[in-house]
């Protein structure tokens, strides 16, 4: 289990604070990790997993973002961690996309074995994002990997 998740839950339920997220890449990994601390449920609003352009647009995300900088940027990082936070009215919408350890044939461009993470915090309309380079052999390891990650940063901007 990873305690950076624990440690968020837990701080989100004492300050009264939502989180609702929108992967792609991860598959629904980040909700996981969530679902599996006891609680969980007092503070996620809602996931969606959006592996499609289609359903990224459907959820928001503004198809000339994705035309102008691919579905592979931090620009449509963002896009998903805004509307999945204005769509559930989340203090925190986590957007995660990028490639993990293979060539999408709908999305050619794009760098390989990165991930864009956005953390929008609705209440201060910020934004926080970074890229992560993933180096393990398998999805299941990279995934791993960007929670890591993903919930390091998270449990920093939960405590400011």
């Amino acid at each position: 289990m990873n305690e950076n998740i624990k440690k968020i839950i837990e701080i989100l339920t004492k300050k009264n604070k939502t989180i609702s997220t929108m992967e792609s890449c991860t598959g629904g990994c980040l909700v996981n990790s969530i679902t599996n601390i006891e609680g969980s449920s007092e503070v996620l609003k809602f996931s969606a997993v959006t592996y499609s352009n289609e359903y990224k647009i459907k959820m928001g995300v503004n198809k000339e973002i994705i035309d102008k900088y691919t579905v592979y940027s931090i620009e449509t990082a963002k896009e998903m961690s805004k509307n999945i936070s204005m769509y559930t009215n989340s203090n925190y919408g986590i957007g995660i996309t990028g490639k993990l350890n293979r060539v999408d044939k709908n999305n050619l461009y794009g760098e390989n074995n990165i991930v864009y993470v956005s953390i929008y915090d609705k209440d201060n309309d910020k934004y926080y994002n970074i890229t992560i380079e993933v180096d393990k052999n398998t999805r299941e390891k990279n995934k791993e990997m960007v929670i890591l990650e993903v919930s390091k940063i998270l449990l920093k901007i939960i405590n400011l």
